[in-house]
């Protein structure tokens, strides 16, 4: 049975600005994108960015109002794309240059953006 290793994890706010720059930094370090997910909070929406090195986790939030757009960071992880479409579906917030924008089409659901803020 392997060995279990306590991890360490950081959270930090961002602003959406500086977000690109941020992972393209830890990219440079050797991290991995573990996921990025986002949730309602407060009338607004976060966005987190969650990586991964040697059992060190950063989180970066980003907070995001209604109509606010992201920059992609899907050419400096392009596995990106999947979380980026993702939560374009469900929560409507934008991605700008992404590699691979399925434009609110990644899921079939019965609703448009069924978590957007109402």
């Amino acid at each position: 049975m392997a060995e279990r290793v306590a991890v360490q994890q950081n959270f930090e706010y961002v602003d959406a600005s500086k977000i690109y720059s941020k992972v393209a930094d830890l990219k440079a370090e050797g991290y991995r994108i573990v996921q990025m997910c986002a949730l309602n909070a407060n009338n607004a929406y976060e966005v987190i960015y969650s990586f991964d090195k040697d059992h060190v986790l950063y989180n970066y939030k980003v907070a995001v109002n209604d109509g606010e757009e992201l920059e992609s960071i899907s050419n400096i992880y392009m596995s990106a794309f999947i979380y980026e479409n993702e939560i374009h579906d469900l929560f409507g917030i934008q991605f700008n240059h992404g590699i691979l924008d399925y434009q609110g089409t990644f899921f079939r659901i019965a609703e448009a953006t069924p978590w957007k803020n109402k």
